[in-house]
């Protein structure tokens, strides 16, 4: 991707414009880190309501049809939002590796092969997930595969 950047008084506050002929993958990423809005995830941790910010998730996964949020200590909440809801709020920084589960771009310790073509993420707090084939595509990218 080729990159310009323009600096002057003008851009008040600065923005951007990408120009390409389709939104591929690359383009879908430069406008998430762009946008880079997130917004803190509240949660329950048992009677009481948390607020977790973006930084301390390190996985999100739906598992019979209730939404767990992971922290990175490895502690487990609960939320009544959907995950694309949560993925919403919480911004750039994470992956979808399956249809119920994102992960923590800067939580991932390491990745191995799993059966049938997909890959074993582990995570720096000791949780693991596979990528499905659908996203595995995406997530090969990302790694530079």
């Amino acid at each position: 991707m080729k990159v310009t950047v323009e600096i002057a008084p003008k851009y008040n506050p600065p923005y951007a414009i990408i120009y390409a002929d389709e939104i591929n993958s690359e383009v879908q990423r430069a406008m998430d880190l762009l946008d880079g809005d997130s917004a803190p995830v509240t949660a329950q941790a048992g009677e009481r309501m948390v607020i977790l910010q973006p930084a301390e998730i390190s996985m999100v996964r739906v598992e019979n049809g209730q939404t767990m949020i992971y922290d990175q200590k490895k502690n487990v909440y609960y939320s009544n939002k959907r995950l694309y809801e949560i993925r919403d709020r919480i911004g750039a920084d994470f992956l979808q590796i399956s249809k119920s589960a994102l992960v923590n771009r800067s939580c991932l310790s390491s990745v191995e092969a799993g059966f049938n073509g997909t890959l074993l993420l582990h995570l720096k707090n000791g949780l693991k997930d596979y990528v499905s084939r659908r996203y595995l595509p995406a997530f090969k990218q990302y790694l530079g595969l």
